[in-house]
């Protein structure tokens, strides 16, 4: 039973091993399509359950599809950064257990908060990969503990005198459970990160919006003072030149008035002859 026992740990730790990629491990320079492939295929490709070697982990089209479903940024001048690579990291290990939507629900936030930038908590993207990855390093141990008790209940509800197939189909049926309750709850965390995401946009959004009102009323009330103002300068410009006007016109009415009385009061006139 101890062999059996020790078997079976053996066997489960050589599937569930994580090929985990090294943060240090991932190139600093950018890289071509080509050059992706490669790397990902040399240290990921343990994990695929290929029918031969020429599977790929992952091929053009399947890359081209992320950015096209945008869940992957797409590259600079054709060439991929180490953000890039991390985010493809990300999708490899969710593909088979997420949809394309529920993966861009999840990796949207990533991308606008990380992506070729730090995050307003001051962590790089390689930092939170390096985080997330250890926690997952840790969760191991837990999955074959699992699996051990999954085996051992279907041992003990199928004796070894019975049908090996039955013993095994109970198994694949208490793993595909356990595998189906977690996915549940895994859809209904992508969902609250949804939810908050969108109403975090929909406050910055309405904040943005107060802004541009607050700047346009700040913009109107001076132009507002600025049009009072030239209509006050018009004004005082208008009763100038109407002052003026009737100035003039009274000079000109007094000139014609001491010609009028000099005219009729009968001066000499001292014309010589």
């Amino acid at each position: 039973m101890d062999d059996k026992f020790n078997d079976l740990k053996k066997e489960i730790r050589r599937l569930i091993r994580l090929d985990y990629i090294m943060p240090e491990d991932i190139p600093d320079i950018e890289l071509y399509m080509d050059q992706v492939i490669r790397f990902m295929d040399v240290h990921l490709q343990r994990s695929d359950r290929t029918d031969g070697e020429d599977d790929k982990t992952l091929t053009k089209t399947m890359i081209n599809n992320y950015t096209k479903n945008k869940i992957l940024p797409p590259p600079e001048k054709k060439k991929y950064s180490k953000e890039h690579i991390i985010m493809l990291i990300s999708i490899y290990y969710l593909k088979n257990i997420a949809s394309i939507s529920d993966i861009r629900k999840l990796l949207d936030p990533m991308m606008e908060r990380y992506f070729n930038k730090k995050g307003e908590d001051g962590r790089s993207l390689t930092e939170v990969y390096s985080e997330i990855f250890n926690l997952e390093r840790r969760q191991y141990f837990n999955i074959e503990n699992s699996i051990i008790r999954a085996d051992e209940i279907a041992e003990m509800k199928m004796p070894e005198e019975d049908d090996e197939y039955l013993k095994k189909m109970t198994l694949v049926y208490m793993l595909a459970y356990d595998i189906y309750s977690k996915k549940r709850y895994m859809e209904h965390l992508i969902d609250e990160i949804d939810e908050s995401e969108k109403k975090r946009k929909a406050k910055e959004k309405a904040k943005a919006v107060r802004a541009s009102v607050k700047c346009a009323a700040k913009k109107s009330a001076a132009m507002d003072k600025k049009a009072a103002a030239r209509k006050v300068a018009a004004k005082k410009t208008a009763a100038g030149k109407t002052a003026e006007r009737k100035a003039s016109v009274s000079r000109t009415g007094e000139r014609i008035k001491q010609g009028s009385t000099a005219k009729s009061s009968g001066r000499p006139n001292t014309d010589t002859k």
